[in-house]
């Protein structure tokens, strides 16, 4: 039997399975959790709670496998990130200018996961509307604050989780939910993961459905699991992947698959290319050590290093800063205070509502990048940088398709630091450096993942980044289960958790 005081301790696959054999109810496994989301509160990892709808969520899910119509999930405790629309819950992506607003309608990751069976435990801080990398852009108060606070790296309470996914990424790390939701723009499921010691996989751009998604970037974001392994993330993938053509404009047609189906592959013989770009001076060199030490554990499992070069990764960030921003300022232009969202109290005619409204909304890092892209898009500029930026993105997009002829994945780290310490980054152009690494594969649609690949400064985590060709997801999950075979990276949790 499984003691229930230790249920915080199972994986996906493991609490799965202990809630079809019965161990334990999908009840007491929301009850478990839910208790531990409010004794972690300092953590801040969590903006909502509502007992009520989980534990109905999880009666619903006890009654199904009593019944024998269980789903493959069923009674599986899951946050999400707050950029998901879901009923019963508040949506705010973490923003003044969506706060009170509750949605009629869930979001077609969260659907898909629910009717997989699982339960949603509440809602997750990050960076307001997902921009940000470290989580300390979040401009609504968390569950047991009066005011807005980032979430803490359960490793070090000092140090950043990551952005913009920080919430789910320490609410995972923390052992408050067994996994959760997030989402990836330019490394936001790859950061926070690799930061707090989990594992996260962010799908090919299309594969998984945008719909209910409050939308950063359009061209970018991309939704993605959150957990403890590969195992873990390739069950959740499985279900949240697929077309959802009605919905979606961009949503690829392109069939769900069973991710777990090759976990047990050999990986001997496979080709990794390890990109000189990726390891330039830049990198610190306890990150490097800890990427080098999984390098050469995946050359005794039997793959290939291959060296390759990605001449064009230091274009990632001036191109990003460029398209996201100008996406971010077509998207953002919604919320004027008129159909829904904050509206100032105080205003002469509509225009001043306009004003009022949108700068007491936003936070001061959309401001930013709303002012970036509407400068880029403006007339006179629109050739000279965004333009310009989308035919270096094809460029890069076309640099991995040189790099594939010669390997079957990439590695090489997710982060050139581990976890800064809170308040550390004051200059925002220092924070994008910081997605060096991360931006390309965005940048070019294809799938990555961030794997635990030991520690470093301060013992706080280190992610080994492995990015693959298009619809390449089960290659990358196997490659990143075996490594977790044969390491324990992924089973340490934070001190004191």
């Amino acid at each position: 039997m499984t003691h229930k005081t230790d249920l915080h301790d199972l994986g996906v696959a493991q609490l799965a399975s202990a809630l079809r054999d019965k161990q334990v109810s999908a009840v007491e496994a929301a009850q478990h959790f839910l208790a531990r989301a409010k004794a972690h509160q300092h953590l801040a990892a969590y903006l909502a709670i509502d007992e009520d709808v989980t534990l109905a969520q999880a009666r619903a899910q006890d009654a199904a496998l009593a019944a024998g119509q269980a789903a493959p999930l069923a009674g599986l405790p899951i946050a999400h990130k707050d950029v998901f629309v879901t009923r019963g819950f508040p949506t705010t992506a973490s923003s003044k200018m969506l706060a009170g607003y509750r949605s009629p309608f869930d979001a077609t990751v969260v659907a898909r996961l629910a009717q997989a069976g699982c339960v949603t435990l509440g809602k997750l801080s990050c960076d307001e509307f997902a921009m940000g990398a470290s989580n300390e852009k979040a401009a609504v108060a968390p569950l047991g604050f009066n005011a807005a606070e980032p979430a803490r790296n359960p490793w070090n309470l000092q140090h950043v989780p990551g952005g913009s996914s920080g919430g789910s990424a320490a609410a995972v790390a923390a052992r408050l939910a067994p996994a959760a939701t997030g989402t990836d723009t330019g490394g936001s499921i790859r950061q926070p993961a690799s930061f707090c010691g989990i594992t996260g996989i962010k799908p090919t751009y299309g594969r998984a459905s945008r719909y209910g998604m409050i939308a950063f970037a359009s061209s970018l974001d991309q939704a993605g699991p959150m957990a403890r392994s590969a195992e873990d993330c390739a069950l959740l993938l499985s279900q949240i992947c697929g077309p959802d053509p009605e919905r979606d404009a961009t949503s690829l047609d392109y069939p769900a698959e069973d991710f777990t189906r090759t976990l047990q592959d050999s990986i001997a013989g496979l080709r990794i290319g390890v990109p000189a770009e990726f390891f330039s001076d830049g990198l610190q060199a306890d990150v490097r050590a800890a990427v080098e030490a999984a390098l050469k554990e995946y050359e005794r499992l039997g793959a290939k290093l291959v060296p390759i070069s990605l001449p064009r990764t230091e274009l990632a960030v001036p191109v990003y800063y460029i398209i996201a921003p100008a996406e971010a300022s077509s998207n953002l232009s919604r919320f004027d205070g008129v159909r829904y969202g904050h509206r100032a109290k105080e205003y002469t005619d509509l225009l001043d509502m306009y004003k009022k409204s949108r700068a007491e909304g936003f936070g001061d890092e959309v401001k930013r990048r709303i002012m970036i892209g509407t400068y880029v898009l403006s007339e006179g500029y629109y050739d000279a940088y965004y333009l310009q930026a989308q035919k270096i993105r094809r460029m890069i997009a076309d640099d991995f398709q040189a790099a594939f002829q010669h390997c079957d994945l990439i590695a090489g780290p997710v982060a050139p630091t581990v976890a800064p310490k809170l308040g550390a980054q004051t200059d925002p152009v220092t924070s994008y450096l910081a997605d060096i690494y991360t931006l390309p594969a965005s940048l070019a649609g294809l799938p990555g993942m961030s794997v635990p690949a030991g520690t470093g400064a301060g013992g706080l985590p280190v992610g080994l980044q492995l990015i693959g060709n298009y619809f390449q997801e089960a290659k990358l999950l196997n490659a990143a289960h075996r490594l977790q075979q044969s390491t324990d990276f992924h089973l340490v949790k934070p001190e004191g958790i």
